[in-house]
């Protein structure tokens, strides 16, 4: 039964996987503060949620108003193994450059 369910479980997670049209919900970590077009976001856990090229980054624990941003979507060649944040600090201060998400060919650049 709980093999059942497992692989029931997986079935959905590479079918979620496996669209090419850019957009849904997905979950990141920041473990410094680093800024995103002008806005700073403190370290923790935050949710994105991807609609064409714009994307709303919600902070999880706490009631802040989202931060939306407009984003260049890419295309890699090869699926993301996991969520992962690039930052720029050439100019002392942590910035997200682009954000690849996790289990997508997905890559969202910030100008």
């Amino acid at each position: 039964m709980f093999q059942k369910f497992v692989l029931i479980l997986l079935a959905f997670a590479l079918i979620a996987a496996a669209g090419t049209v850019p957009g849904g919900h997905y979950k990141m970590t920041l473990f410094e503060p680093a800024s995103v077009q002008g806005t700073v976001l403190k370290a923790g856990d935050y949710s994105l949620i991807l609609k064409d090229t714009k994307l709303m980054i919600v902070r999880e624990d706490t009631n802040k108003a989202p931060v939306e941003v407009t984003v260049k979507v890419e295309t890699g060649d090869r699926k993301f193994d996991g969520t992962s944040v690039q930052l720029n600090t050439s100019t002392g201060k942590a910035v997200i450059a682009e954000i690849r998400l996790g289990g997508t060919k997905t890559k969202l650049v910030f100008e």
